[in-house]
């Protein structure tokens, strides 16, 4: 975790780790959330049994997310829900908090406690 750098450029780091329950999908996001970061998520989502019933993302490890971060998660809560899964958000911190405050999208994601590891 943390950042690496290439070419002259810091590159943010983002690990992502899922743990299967019966009908559950936890996946736990550590690292920075950004437009370059973010496919590691994607990668993690799409490997997502078809059983599972609820999707949950564990953000406790997420320090910062940009538009890209956001987006995303937009994207995952849209195509999960229109698969009639569930999908809730656990372990926000205080900026990625912040920016779906600032932007309105704060509403319209279900904020949860985080499940039992």
């Amino acid at each position: 975790m943390g950042s690496t750098r290439t070419e002259g450029r810091t590159v943010n780091q983002l690990t992502t780790s899922t743990r299967q329950h019966t009908h559950c999908t936890v996946i736990t996001v550590t690292g920075e959330m950004d437009f370059d970061t973010s496919p590691a998520l994607s990668r993690a989502a799409e490997l997502i049994p078809p059983r599972c019933t609820t999707l949950q993302i564990d953000l406790s490890g997420v320090s910062f997310m940009d538009a890209g971060g956001l987006n995303l998660l937009l994207r995952l809560r849209r195509h999960h829900s229109a698969g009639g899964s569930s999908f809730t958000l656990t372990g926000l911190r205080h900026q990625p908090t912040r920016l779906f405050r600032l932007t309105g999208t704060y509403e319209l994601f279900t904020i949860g406690p985080t499940l039992p590891r």
